[in-house]
């Protein structure tokens, strides 16, 4: 190809997008703003496990990687329930208890994307480039360096930087896109469980919750046999991140809410005084392109909460269906860009939707008996109607079906669900009543 493009981003999705552009024959340049990380320390409290499922090992799979990256991955087969008092709960994802997300490291997965990016014919990779500045109109752009102002100019130049994406911010002072930011009243940080004599301190075929009402904490199993812990905490009031700040306090806390973690993490308290605390929240913007030659991928287009383990997925199946439109358009980007965005959108708001709720679900309802109960009648009609019923997690994690289709689908089981049950109740209560006039 004849057309240079620029990927602002080197994390996860602007390395995938980079090797997809190769395979198409493109001149690929990368700019990130940071370090190459390959070669220093992950950032304090910045790991955030992923879950990698179906959609991203889809991606991955069409690049060679996907063997690669699962050798260091832990199926996760299920959630497992730590209430306050009492016994764990196994909740299996999948009837048949069969199917698993899978945990991997953000950073291991980052660098063996930087590598095949890098390995790939065409891309360059360039380090320690902030964008500052960016004409839409004609793909020149301004960074800032270590050694001052650098510019460069590309055909296309694609966002991929994440949910503060420079590249939108761009767009967004040529009045090219109009954007909302809706932040939670919670924010994350992460502790750590390491080893318990050499092997894991909990179970590691499971995604741990301790669900609390207006609080969880989730943890993530490591090839090193650690954990890592996210909380997901509200920023305000009792029970949330401003409320606590001696040790003694934090100390009390942990031991009447989390009682079984305390004597398995034994830095607990250093790593809630020390690690910091992260923003979530939702990104939309529309449109995700200007002038045939600037387009927004992943995150930077259309960032969502972590609840339902589907952001890096989604990124990823992002990048599959943008190498799908320039296809379908002859590599024409001024054609490809809008029809990304047009076929992406609905599925994209989505996904955004069904994490928040899966938030709610995993912070209040699934130590509920009722909520137990909801999922073995679930899995119930599963066995019942192979192929027919499937329960909205199987169709997000486990498949390939559009966020959207999947919505809708979930939306119709649910009403035929109602409309069967009201059936038979009706059935019943005129065969009682023909018994009774009897």
């Amino acid at each position: 190809m004849d057309a240079e493009v620029a990927v602002v981003g080197a994390g996860l999705c602007g390395c995938l997008l980079a090797c997809f552009l190769a395979r198409r024959g493109y001149e690929v340049t990368v700019y990130e703003r940071r370090p190459d990380p390959r070669a220093s320390q992950p950032e304090r409290g910045r790991s955030i496990n992923l879950a990698l499922s179906e959609r991203g090992l889809n991606a991955l799979r069409r690049i060679g990687l996907a063997d690669q990256v699962m050798v260091d991955a832990l199926p996760m087969r299920g959630r497992m329930i730590h209430p306050v008092e009492g016994e764990l709960d196994f909740q299996p994802y999948s009837v048949d208890g069969q199917r698993a997300i899978n945990s991997i490291s953000r950073g291991a997965l980052n660098n063996a994307l930087l590598d095949a990016a890098e390995k790939a014919p065409g891309v360059r990779i360039v380090f320690g480039h902030k964008l500052v500045g960016l004409d839409p109109a004609t793909g020149e752009m301004a960074f800032e360096t270590a050694s001052g102002e650098v510019r460069a100019a590309a055909d296309v130049v694609l966002g991929a930087d994440g949910a503060g994406s420079a590249v939108r911010g761009q767009l967004l002072a040529h009045d090219l896109l109009t954007e909302s930011l809706d932040f939670l009243d919670y924010g994350y940080k992460e502790l750590t469980v390491p080893p318990a004599g050499g092997d894991f301190a909990l179970d590691p075929g499971a995604l741990h919750i301790w669900p609390r009402g207006t609080s969880m904490m989730i943890a993530l199993p490591n090839p090193d046999h650690s954990f890592t812990c996210t909380l997901f905490w509200p920023h305000g009031g009792t029970r949330s991140f401003a409320s606590l700040s001696s040790p003694a306090a934090i100390g009390r806390h942990f031991a009447t809410h989390y009682p079984d973690l305390v004597p398995l993490a034994p830095d607990l308290v250093d790593d809630y005084q020390h690690n910091p605390v992260g923003l979530l929240g939702t990104v939309r913007c529309d449109p995700w392109h200007a002038h045939g030659r600037v387009g927004l991928i992943g995150d930077a287009a259309h960032a969502i909460v972590p609840f339902y383990g589907q952001g890096a997925n989604c990124a990823f199946e992002d990048v599959v269906e943008l190498d799908r439109c320039l296809e379908e358009t002859g590599d024409e980007w001024g054609a490809a860009l809008p029809l990304f965005h047009e076929r992406r959108r609905d599925d994209t708001a989505a996904i955004a939707e069904m994490a928040l709720a899966n938030f709610v679900e995993m912070r209040d309802k699934v130590a509920s008996p009722v909520f137990r109960l909801g999922k073995r009648v679930e899995h119930a009609l599963e066995r019942a109607l192979p192929g027919r019923y499937v329960s909205r997690y199987e169709l997000v994690s486990f498949s390939s079906t559009p966020y959207a289709r999947v919505r809708r689908r979930v939306q119709w089981q649910h009403r035929a669900v109602a409309a069967a049950v009201a059936v038979v109740g009706a059935g019943l209560v005129a065969a009682g009543l023909r018994r009774w006039s009897a």
